[in-house]
């Protein structure tokens, strides 16, 4: 901004220094005889011809084509002119009669932006028809500031190449209601040999009537006046008006004709209602980021609500069709997409989903629709839910490696798999509350969508469970039996008419360009997605220097915290959500949880103003584990050997062989007088982790110590017992975020995603037979890293297998 203040200073000296007086000259008001307003203060003002500055806010491709008629002494054209810009970049013709000749302007100009301000230059030559009237070249710039949706601030000057000549143009425009149904504006000119006082000047008010209608009056200095109409269907738009002299006689006709860019219309998708439908196939594992190049999958998780919730508000979006064939996707964003989905459906819009072979939690997602379609040699499994563990104690023991268990609260059981070969009681009734809470959403929803009574449900899943194609049909699961090729003759058939398809590109809310100034009101999305850990994981350092930044950024007005974490690190924990509580004291922070936000998980989320989670989230787990894994022999199979000195009763605790990849595997176990001190320590990390807790959620330490001791929940159990605010997904926190920071429901935002993208490239090892294998494993791996890793020390954390994934 120190860079821009200093550019516009100059730029204000250059425009008001004059010398003497030239004719001949194209001056600010004749250039502007064709506009309806000042350059800055309607639509895009000639594209940069008028203030170059203006193509700085032309996000797309746009082209007007502008002519003028005079009627005295006889109706004729007058000016006529072609102008186009996109993205900075702006070319223009404008020839006009001068005497018994014409003059042609050609000019080209470029401009750039940051947020508010513009700046542009151009240059500029002419050519007459006539031997009367000499050449000129020139250039001009342009400075257009909007710092906020009420005010646009403009200057332009014109500095001759071939003669003493400059001219020097400002103007304002204001909307007193912030936004456009009503704009007041003001421009004033002056030249080289003419003062201040004598300077060209006039003023007027664009009414919004509608959308993409509007009334336009203007005012010159010297007593002229011009009444238009404006008329925008979209992509095109059509401009007139008329322009009396000061004795109120008609001097002159002036009409705009516009191609471009999806504006603001009332028109907008009224004339082709109905006619189209939009496919999707999110093709693969729906990630919530992507690879910005050589990404195959279609789009992130974010982007498919988005979209999904763009097809619901076009009017001429009659059907949603979603192929889920080959889709991989976590139940909690299952019941999200479901849930988008069936607001569609609320909105009037058919949704029709194509399944190939689908399994309960798919089917759960596609037994939303109107209408289920599938392929005639698919299969459909009904197979219910189960949560389990695999236990390493056997194997330990084989291998000579001892495990002592640190486990000082009841549901806490993260290493159990380490010393026990199956669950605990307290374990075992944990997950058979979130296995019953997880059916009983999916009966529920299932049985709603496809109107069926309970009884069959279970009938179906207990007795059947299995179903070929025709079977699902005859069992009312599903509606038609197609090929994904014949979904245009399917669609046909089961609406009754044919449509056309439309991509998600072209729907009007991820087209239409809207006209508000100043920088548009930002959500920041941020992600925190794995293990709780400094650098890795969800990069607990990077996190907490993210909001302190956004605590800092104006333009953002709050703040979507989506946490998809099993816990780990306390230290690494408590570093993101101090900071977040610190951002939250500025503006709203909004947490939506995803699959999983246990332990770690939920310490980050603790502070924020609202915890929002999906039914089937796994929520809680309010607790602190440990354990001392240790040389019990393994180093005598293997032939390892290890030798000290110490100096330090303690100092061989840690001291063993080592191992590649685990680190160091200690020689001994924990003498009573260690193991009583890291009971110490565990039971005061948990003490000080339920405390912060009951201080975030504004609950009784007593009554946060009752649903503590490790415990974890669903969503919707986790509402009841005051772990969770509000039941919903990412949509539904974006719209509480707006909500509390001030803004109107239906106010459109810039959603910031940070990250936003995974890397620029995808590993090509992730393509090989492998790779899927090894990526099965790896999060099994890393958690016996971190237990490992961290002997004796609180871990804040649910292991792999606590939680469902990608089904």
């Amino acid at each position: 901004m120190h860079l821009l203040r200093k550019i516009s200073i100059l730029f204000i000296l250059l425009v008001f220094s004059h010398t003497s007086f030239a004719q001949n000259n194209l001056t600010y008001m004749q250039a502007g005889r064709l506009l309806l307003t000042s350059p800055g203060a309607f639509q895009y003002g000639l594209l940069g011809f008028v203030n170059p500055a203006v193509p700085a806010f032309v996000p797309k491709f746009e082209a007007q084509a502008a002519w003028n008629t005079v009627q005295k002494p006889a109706s004729s054209l007058n000016s006529w002119g072609v102008f186009a810009a996109s993205r900075g970049l702006g070319t223009q013709i404008f020839q006009q009669k001068i005497g018994s000749g014409w003059v042609t302007d050609y000019g080209i100009s470029t401009a750039f932006s940051k947020e508010t301000v513009g700046l542009g230059i151009g240059y500029r030559w002419s050519k007459a028809t006539s031997g009367l009237m000499p050449h000129d070249r020139a250039l001009h710039a342009g400075l257009l500031l909007r710092p906020n949706r009420f005010l646009s601030v403009g200057a332009t000057g014109h500095v001759s190449l071939e003669r003493d000549y400059r001219e020097g143009a400002l103007e304002a425009a204001v909307r007193p209601l912030g936004s456009p149904v009503l704009t007041l504006f003001a421009d004033a000119a002056t030249r080289t040999g003419q003062s201040l006082k004598n300077a060209n000047w006039s003023t007027g008010a664009v009414v919004q009537v509608l959308s993409g209608i509007h009334l336009i009056g203007r005012y010159f200095d010297d007593h002229s006046f011009t009444a238009g109409l404006s008329f925008n269907f979209g992509r095109t738009g059509m401009s007139g008006q008329a322009r009396f002299s000061d004795q109120q006689a008609l001097a002159s006709n002036s009409t705009i004709v516009r191609l471009g860019g999806l504006l603001e219309s009332v028109f907008t998708g009224k004339v082709q209602k109905k006619t189209r439908y939009v496919r999707f196939w999110p093709k693969g594992p729906i990630v919530y980021h992507m690879y910005r190049f050589g990404d195959k999958n279609k789009s992130s998780f974010f982007d498919l609500l988005k979209n999904i919730s763009a097809s619901a508000n076009d009017p001429r979006v009659t059907a949603v069709v979603v192929n889920f064939s080959g889709t991989r996707v976590q139940p909690e964003h299952a019941w999200e997409i479901r849930e988008a989905l069936r607001k569609a459906q609320k909105k009037g819009k058919k949704v029709i989903v194509f399944v190939e072979n689908a399994n309960i939690s798919l089917y759960h997602l596609a037994s939303v629709a109107d209408w289920v379609v599938m392929d005639p040699l698919g299969s459909l499994t009904l197979e219910g839910f189960v949560m389990g563990r695999t236990f390493y104690k056997g194997t330990l023991e084989k291998l000579g490696i001892g495990f002592d268990e640190l486990r000082f609260f009841t549901y806490k059981s993260a290493v159990e798999v380490f010393s026990r070969e199956k669950m605990s009681e307290a374990d075992r009734a944990q997950r058979q509350a979130y296995v019953d809470d997880w059916y009983d959403l999916v009966k529920l929803d299932i049985t709603r969508s496809r109107k069926m009574t309970p009884e069959k449900f279970d009938g179906l899943v207990n007795e059947n469970f299995f179903f070929l194609a025709d079977s699902a049909q005859k069992v009312g699961l599903v509606d038609t039996l197609a090929r994904w090729t014949a979904i245009d003759d399917v669609v046909k058939d089961l609406l009754h008419k044919k449509i056309r398809p439309i991509s998600a590109k072209k729907l009007i809310a991820n087209e239409e360009i809207s006209d508000r100034w100043g920088a548009m009101p930002k959500i920041a999305l941020v992600y925190a997605l794995g293990s709780c850990a400094m650098d890795n994981g969800i990069r607990a350092r990077w996190l907490e220097k993210v909001f302190k930044k956004l605590e800092k950024t104006k333009s953002v007005k709050a703040v979507v915290f989506r946490v998809d974490s099993p816990g780990g690190d306390g230290m690494a924990s408590d570093l993101v959500a101090e900071a977040m509580k610190s951002c939250s004291k500025k503006k709203p922070v909004i947490v939506s949880q995803g699959q999983v936000a246990g332990s770690g998980g939920y310490w980050i989320s603790m502070n924020a103003d609202t915890i929002v989670a999906g039914p089937n989230t796994i929520t809680g787990s309010i607790g602190v584990i440990g354990g001392w894994i240790y040389d019990k022999g393994f180093s005598g199979k293997i032939g390892f050997t290890a030798d000290h000195v110490k100096r330090g009763k303690h100092a061989d605790a840690m001291f063993g062989i080592s191992i590649p990849y685990l680190g160091t595997l200690p020689e001994r176990d924990l003498t009573p007088d260690e193991r009583a001190t890291a009971e110490h320590f565990m039971k005061t990390a948990y003490n000080i982790f339920v405390k912060k807790v009951a201080a975030g959620r504004s609950l009784p330490l007593d009554s946060v110590k009752q649903i503590a001791q490790g415990h974890f929940y669903s969503g919707v159990e986790g509402k009841k017992i005051g772990l969770v605010d509000v039941i919903g997904g990412l949509e539904k926190a974006v719209q509480i975020a707006k909500k509390k920071a001030g803004l109107r429901p239906d106010e459109k935002v810039e959603i910031v995603e940070i990250p936003k993208y995974k890397g620029l490239f995808k590993s090509p090892l992730g393509s090989l037979p492998f790779a899927g294998v090894q990526a099965l494993t790896r999060a099994e791996l890393d958690y016996i890293k971190m237990v490992s890793q961290m002997p004796g020390k609180p871990l804040f954390l649910m292991p792999p297998g606590s939680f469902p994934t990608l089904h």
